[in-house]
């Protein structure tokens, strides 16, 4: 459990900053994701509006504070 968030942002931007990583090694990655979803069935959504009206509800909720 972190317990001073402003240390983890801290450290999350410096690493990030620290890595630079051409386009061809973003996008590599980012396939390896997707396949890993799609060998996960996490991916395609089998019915993507099966439950928008929850997202509705929590972004109306998440706006209005």
């Amino acid at each position: 459990m972190v317990k001073n968030s402003k240390v983890l942002e801290k450290f999350e931007r410096d690493y990030v900053s620290s890595r630079k990583q051409s386009y061809a090694a973003k996008l590599k990655i980012y396939e390896a994701l997707y396949k890993e979803a799609r060998q996960l069935g996490t991916l395609p959504l089998k019915n993507p509006l099966e439950s928008i009206e929850t997202v509705i509800k929590l972004a109306k909720a998440l706006n209005s504070v």
